[in-house]
This record gives C-alpha cells, structure tokens and sequence, in this order.
C-alpha cells in the first residue's frame, strides 16, 4: 500500500472536497493510508474539541492545565456555546482556537492531531470513526456508542487505521479503582463469580412532551446528524436527550456505563455476555406522563457462562447497598471488595470486617495516559483502549434490548420469573429489595407493572441474537444521508 505524508494527505482531502463539499467520510478517503506523524516529546500536540457544552468544557479544563498540548479548534453546533469556549480558552493560552460548527471541517484541518468528543451519545461514534479515517488520534466519551454495531465500528476503524482512541472512563486511571481491581483479581476474596453495578442517582422528571423550537444558536440539521428528523419534544434541550431513546441510553448509559465498565473489569470477561435479561420501567409520579421513554427503575442481569454482571438503576430515591450508591460491589467466596466511588473503596471479609481500603486519583490522569499512548502510539498503553469502551458500552445497550423488548407484567410475576432463575445471583433478593424500593417511594408492587425481557440468548462472538431478528434490528439504526455510520469491513 502507498504512503502518503501528512501535506499529501491534506492536499488529496482538499480536492476530494472541492468535488464533493458535502459529502460525509467519503472525503476523507486516503486517510487510512496517511502516515502516522512521529510526535516528539517536545512538540505540542494539536486538540480539537468537539462538542463542549457539557463535558467537553471540563475536557478543556484539563487540557489547559497541560503544556504539551494546544487546543487550536474548538467545534459545537450551537453557535453561543462554541464561541464562548473560544473565547475563555483564549484567555488561557498563547493561542486563539478557531470556531467551526461541523466536525468534517475538523477532520479536514492539518493543525489538529487528536480530537477530543462529548457530543450527545448519538454522534460519539461517526464523529470518532471520521476522526480515524482523517488520520487523527481520539479520546470519546462514554458510552462510545448510541447502539452496539456503531462500537464494534470504531474498534474497526482504530486498528485499520492504526490511531489511538480511548474511551473516557476516567476511573480506569484512577488509582483507589486500579488497586481494588488487582486486589479482586489477586484472590484474596476468594472466587469471584458475581459483580454488581450500582446507579442509585435520584433524579427528576423531564416535564410533559410537547413541541419545542431548539435554541436559536444551535444548527438543528447537524445537531440531529445520524438522527431522522424529528421535532424537539423535551423542554431542555441540551441535557434531557440522555433520556429519550432516538438520543441517548438512559441512566444505564449516562452515569451506569462507568459501573458497568469497572464490573467487567474486575470480573475479568473480555467478550460479551452469553445471556441477557433485564426488567423495570419509567415509573412514579411525573415518570410516567413525562417526555422521556428510557427507564428509571431497571435490573439488567448479564451471564458470562458462571460469571454473572447484575446492574441495577435507580432514579426514585434510594437507600445505599452496601454503603454504596453509585457504585460496584463484587462478591467473592471469602469476602467483599466496594467501590464507592472512582476513587475510594473497601474489601472486606465474609462478617463484614474491613480488611482493606483503597483510594486516590484524579480527573486529571486518565488525560495523561490518552497522550502518553499518543506519543508511544502503542494502543496497549491506554487505560481505556477502544476495544474495552465497546464490550462495556454495548453490555449497556443490550440490556437496554432486553427491557425494551420485554412484556408488560405485574411486580409478583417478576418475582415469579425471579424465583424460578437458574442464574448465579441471588436473583430472588434482587427483585424483592426492588419491589421493596417501589414501596418506599409510594408504588403499590401488587398494582405496578414493569415490563420484563427474560433470558435473551446472545452470540458474544458475531454479536448478534441468534434467529431474534426483532433484537437484531436494534443493534443498529437507520442513518440519515450524509450522517451514516459505516458497514463491516468499510471504514
């Protein structure tokens, strides 16, 4: 294959975008012959922001406080919000970022080295895959992926194109995190066949559905992307997507993909689950009139042959588990080990006795590690690598399946699936501290349904239901022209 340079790259781009100026990856079409740049310990690394609104600000913030880095684009479809971002970082370096609202001008400029993206979920990863294809490296937030084929794409896409993406689980490069996981895996709690994440975060509901103007400043058409084109149905634009499904994945994608991430970690399952299952529902006073449709009380079990994930979400109000809330807890034949939180965690013996603590870490780390791997350009390196977001972000959207394709069914038929399961959790003290959660917030479980999707079967290999073509279809999405994310073997 031809090696190009990085100027004959830029040059090749240019006249494909003469010939095509709206076109969407097919521009970037040498990209995956461009050499990688040997970057030297000294020279700065060029940044583009891509969506900074919410996240993306504090992924400035960080980056600011480094040297060996300059943002020099920052990109957001609303207008205000990007311009301001341009304006701050201007005050904190040498240098004035440019302001571009779509991210292919990005992929087009030569200034930029690696493109950091906290977009909504839905852009996550054609933003990404048309970074890689241009020849940049990429640090994507989590989850990686609005549905699982898009995550398997990236992985595609990085390794063809030999960049280094990571995914911002910043607690993979925390230290109280990285400890309690080598302390699981050590032994000294014994076996460890079952992992439980934890998302008690209590959160409101998001107001009746209705028919809203986006904000003035935001260029709706590009914002939607990959999205049809719908009405905005939300009162607050810019945060509440998460949870409708066309945009986002609910609490299990937002805050639980963390969870999520660390359970598989220190379970130690490189592959996704053999077996899904999950119930629960958007319940409560406000929940169920209002213009969200992801669920807010919700129990996903994953089996991985005799291991299980067991992950439970809670947006009602909640007690701890465990002295947990947003968290993890592993169980092991002879004792415990609890994260509550990215930074701090205990392990315990079998009477609850703490044997052990674990702390430390910061924000900051998981950054330093995406920009060392960029200068080792050794994928390894990453805390976080691609790979790694896909398997976690797609356990989040399987489960997310399973419940979307449950039946509707009163609480004590649940509990009747629960008492019948063969899985290796405590299936039965599972369901009853969740009907006992829904009597704590003034849900009657004899006069409550939730819908439950028992037992979908799953190929970890070709990541596919087997003969379920309605599970199938939600693996992907349609895409709108020019927004689309590629096929197998395509990018």
């Amino acid at each position: 294959m031809a090696q190009f340079s990085r100027r004959q790259f830029l040059q090749d781009t240019l006249i494909a975008t003469a010939a095509a100026a709206t076109a969407g990856p097919a521009l970037l079409s040498h990209a995956a012959e461009a050499e990688t740049p040997a970057v030297g310990p000294n020279e700065k690394l060029g940044i583009a922001m891509v969506g900074v609104n919410g996240q993306g600000n504090n992924h400035i913030k960080e980056y600011l406080k480094r040297r060996d880095v300059e943002i020099v684009c920052v990109c957001d479809v609303d207008e205000k919000v990007g311009r301001n971002r341009v304006e701050e970082i201007a005050k904190r370096q040498k240098r004035k970022p440019r302001y571009v609202k779509d991210v292919r001008e990005v992929c087009d400029d030569q200034s930029v080295d690696f493109v950091s993206i906290a977009t909504p979920n839905f852009w996550h990863s054609l933003g990404a895959i048309w970074a890689i294809q241009a020849g940049k490296d990429v640090y994507v937030e989590k989850p990686v992926s609005h549905n699982v084929s898009e995550g398997r794409r990236i992985v595609e896409a990085a390794r063809k194109h030999g960049r280094i993406c990571q995914m911002g689980a910043q607690c993979r490069s925390m230290k109280g995190t990285i400890d309690a996981i080598d302390y699981v895996k050590s032994g000294k709690i014994g076996e460890v066949k079952l992992a439980r994440g934890l998302c008690y975060k209590p959160r409101r509901p998001i107001g009746p559905p209705g028919v809203f103007d986006p904000p003035a400043e935001v260029d709706y058409d590009l914002y939607l992307g990959p999205c049809a084109i719908a009405p905005v149905t939300r009162s607050r634009f810019h945060y509440d997507w998460h949870w409708q499904s066309p945009y986002g994945n609910g609490d299990l994608g937002n805050q639980g993909i963390h969870q999520m991430d660390i359970a598989r970690w220190g379970l130690g399952v490189d592959q996704l689950s053999d077996r899904v299952s999950s119930y629960g529902g958007r319940l409560g006073k406000g929940w169920t009139e209002d213009a969200g449709d992801t669920a807010n009380s919700q129990v996903i079990v994953h089996e991985f042959g005799d291991k299980t994930i067991v992950f439970e979400v809670r947006n009602l109000a909640s007690t701890r588990l465990m002295d947990a809330s947003i968290g993890v807890i592993f169980h092991g034949s002879e004792g415990y080990v609890v994260l509550t939180s990215y930074t701090n965690g205990v392990a315990m013996d079998k009477d609850g006795n703490v044997v052990k603590k674990f702390h430390g870490g910061q924000y900051a780390d998981h950054f330093a590690n995406f920009i060392d791997a960029i200068r080792s350009r050794k994928h390894e390196d990453l805390a976080a690598d691609i790979l790694d977001g896909h398997l976690s972000s797609a356990l989040c959207h399987t489960g997310n399946i399973a419940w979307e394709l449950g039946q509707e069914l009163p609480v004590a038929e649940v509990k009747t699936w629960a008492d019948a399961y063969q899985g290796n959790d405590d299936a039965v003290d599972t369901c009853k501290r969740f009907a006992e959660h829904l009597e704590a917030n003034s849900l009657d479980p004899a006069q409550t349904t939730v819908r439950l999707g028992a037992g979908l079967v799953f190929d970890p290999v070709t990541e596919t239901f087997p003969g379920n073509d309605r599970a199938n279809a939600m693996l992907t999405r349609e895409y709108r022209e020019p927004f689309v994310v590629p096929s197998a073997g395509e990018v």
